[in-house]
């Protein structure tokens, strides 16, 4: 049933029959004139059960480059906010020394496995001269003692290679992972210190993060609501039309702040359209769950009182009832209402201060 939110009645109040002055019969009591109000019909609906907070974009992972080695960097493969893929090269160091460095490791090693491959054979020789009898056990040992040593000598060659080639290696700079440049530290022609000096931060944009809090009151129905399946969220940024970014909740936090009683939630987001940047603010919408079937009027119709929360329900004879109500959530400008209303019973909401005033006695 829809609301019919524009009709105006007049609403002639059960009290206004009633004397303000003390001793003074109701019958010589003045009728005040009616009160022109608008009224809307309740209506039921489904309706989500959300919560609603401030969240902050963050980056789904941020990475520092910096350079493992020193050196002069002699390439910059990428331009400020470009977007990066995974193994991409970044920037290239001189790699002039580590090259000079490799083929003399490579001679040396060429050398030590000459060694090596003469002290074995010679080994391998005395080892059947002495088991002839001819050489004595002593020329033997000395033999493949030298052996031994030829061997780890080579291997010492091969290890000092690898470090070498491991160096080189360090010399071309890639990225880590997919996401964007920022801002360019260090250009082309400067010298850079091993682990000293950032050269661009790169932030993975998609996926995304946003964090946000809730009370802690609601904690509980988000533990019960997440051990159910999966929490959709939305996020809004302000200032921007369109639909929201949908995600889902992936991460709630193990303590609850004791400053703010509120607990930190993260929302990851697909941002395929990279709408969400990393540092901006979003309005966050929790769907909890959606309730069938209630019964809803406009937020403008529910009012506060020292007893609680009421509403002004209109009859038949065009009379306005005061009535307390519980109250649900809100939701697109509709409030739910728990108890004390039904379904097509019709309510105040513009005017409720005329009713008011023709309650009080003058």
């Amino acid at each position: 049933m829809r609301l019919n939110s524009g009709h105006l009645l007049l609403a002639a109040l059960i009290v206004s029959t009633i004397s303000c002055g003390k001793g003074k019969s109701p019958e010589k009591s003045k009728e005040k004139p009616p009160a022109p109000v608008a009224t809307a019909v309740a209506s039921t609906r489904t309706i989500p059960v959300v919560l609603e907070a401030v969240g902050a974009v963050e980056a789904y992972s941020s990475v520092l480059i910096r350079s493992q080695v020193n050196g002069e960097i002699t390439s910059v493969s990428f331009r400020e906010g470009q977007d990066v893929a995974a193994g991409q090269v970044l920037f290239t160091l001189d790699r002039r020394a580590t090259d000079a460095a490799i083929r003399k490791a490579d001679a040396t090693l060429a050398r030590l496995v000459a060694v090596q491959k003469n002290a074995g054979a010679n080994a391998d020789r005395y080892e059947k001269l002495v088991a002839d009898g001819i050489v004595t056990r002593e020329q033997y040992e000395s033999y493949r003692t030298q052996a031994e040593s030829a061997a780890a000598d080579v291997a010492a060659a091969r290890a000092e290679l690898e470090n070498l080639r491991v160096q080189l290696s360090y010399l071309t700079i890639r990225s880590p992972l997919a996401g964007r440049t920022g801002n360019l530290a260090v250009n082309r022609g400067n010298m850079v210190k091993s682990n000293e000096t950032t050269l661009v931060t790169i932030n993975q944009i998609r996926p995304i993060y946003v964090s946000f809090a809730i009370p802690e009151r609601d904690l509980p129905r988000i533990r019960q609501f997440l051990a159910r399946g999966r929490l959709k969220v939305e996020a809004r940024l302000p200032g921007v039309s369109g639909p929201p970014e949908t995600g889902e909740v992936t991460f709630l936090d193990n303590t609850v702040d004791p400053a703010t009683a509120t607990i930190k939630l993260k929302g990851t987001f697909a941002n395929s359209g990279s709408r969400l940047w990393p540092g901006q603010f979003a309005t966050i919408h929790l769907t909890l769950a959606t309730l069938a079937d209630a019964v809803v009027v406009p937020n403008q119709a529910v009012q506060t009182g020292q007893q609680g929360q009421y509403l002004f329900v209109v009859g038949g004879d065009n009379t306005a009832e005061m009535r307390p109500v519980k109250v649900g959530v809100s939701h697109e400008g509709m409030t739910v209402i728990e108890q004390g209303l039904k379904s097509g019973e019709a309510v105040v909401i513009d005017g409720q201060m005329r009713v008011m005033r023709r309650e009080r006695c003058r």
